[in-house]
């Protein structure tokens, strides 16, 4: 949907020419907004996963504001502590699903 947005205010092509004209316009340009639209929603996603996986609310909070505010450096460590905690020869469960 943001794509959709931004295609109809400026054609990709149209705003990486004005962004390389201009380099300090890019919070204007509406792929600006469509790409922090996508950026955001992709952290949601991946929270939603690890708010599945975390038992206690502190943490599931914590994770939160590290994945927003770090973004792929905290959902890149998040997944190192996973795979570290996995027992030997996993399957796709055991890194996806919750713990019993």
């Amino acid at each position: 949907g943001a794509s959709i947005w931004a295609t109809g205010h400026a054609g990709i092509m149209e705003a990486i020419n004005e962004l390389m004209a201009n380099p300090g316009s890019g919070a204007v340009n509406p792929w600006f907004v469509a790409t922090l639209f996508d950026t955001y929603f992709a952290f949601l996603w991946f929270w939603l996963w690890i708010a599945y996986k975390e038992k206690s609310w502190p943490l599931r909070m914590l994770w939160l504001v590290l994945v927003c505010g770090l973004g792929n450096m905290a959902m890149a460590a998040y997944m190192l502590i996973q795979l570290a905690r996995l027992p030997p020869n996993p399957t796709a469960q055991d890194l996806l699903l919750r713990r019993a």
